[in-house]
């Protein structure tokens, strides 16, 4: 991906820029406000990243200058106020996403390389392969090497968001936001519970486990690559 990074902090624009250069993207920092705007409006970005408090502007008022002037290339705002009042903020101001400081890096990753898929329309495809799982978006069907998943409708649309961001770290905060379309967290464990039945739906009658737990992060799909158990070898 080439990202453009508005950020003030030179240490945090040097690690974010080592980071991208170790996964292969390219990294274009402006430290001010004015600089980044300029260079949005005249080179092409997948994904740009903006710190709300710079030193020059305001990020609020400057992703909404961006939208004003026709760029639509996805921002995904960073800031250190996290409350749900200021997330809202940030996304009716225009940004596609919003990460309270501090966040892991490995958070900051999915969440960029998620927002460039859905504006490369990747996630509209007819049929998602991702290891030995299938997800056909149309017939709202999963299958785990050729054997049908029996998913409820929003089983299914995890599924299809795991799928889209497959072998990626999902957090909580990403799957309340981009499946249950929520911008703040309700204090329930209503995401526990139904990666719960996802991950039984997935791993019953195979051997190898579908869903990991990364322990302070998320959730990540594996391949799943397991011959069904047969009766015989049933527990």
């Amino acid at each position: 991906m080439k990202v453009l990074y508005i950020e003030d902090d030179p240490r945090a624009a040097a690690e974010l820029c080592e980071l991208g250069w170790q996964q292969g993207d390219i990294i274009a920092v402006e430290t001010d406000g004015q600089s980044g705007l300029r260079r949005a409006g005249i080179e092409a970005f997948d994904v740009i990243i903006m710190d709300r408090m710079l030193g020059d502007s305001d990020g609020l008022a400057l992703v909404a200058r961006l939208r004003d002037s026709g760029v639509s290339t996805p921002v995904l705002m960073l800031s250190a106020l996290g409350r749900t009042s200021d997330r809202a903020e940030g996304l009716e101001a225009g940004a596609d996403d919003y990460l309270a400081k501090p966040f892991e890096a490995l958070e900051l990753l999915a969440r960029i390389r998620a927002l460039h898929r859905r504006a490369s329309g990747r996630e509209h495809s007819a049929v998602i392969l991702y290891g030995a799982f299938e997800c056909h978006v149309k017939a709202r069907t999963a299958f785990r090497s050729n054997r049908h998943l029996a998913l409820s409708p929003r089983e299914f649309e995890l599924f299809r968001y795991f799928m889209e961001n497959a072998g990626e770290v999902i957090t909580r905060e990403m799957l309340l936001f981009d499946v249950w379309n929520m911008a703040f967290d309700p204090q329930t464990n209503v995401v526990d519970v139904n990666i719960g039945r996802l991950r039984r739906k997935l791993e019953e009658g195979f051997d190898s486990p579908a869903l990991e737990t990364v322990w302070g992060s998320g959730y990540r799909l594996l391949e799943g690559r397991a011959e069904p158990r047969t009766e015989d070898q049933a527990p």
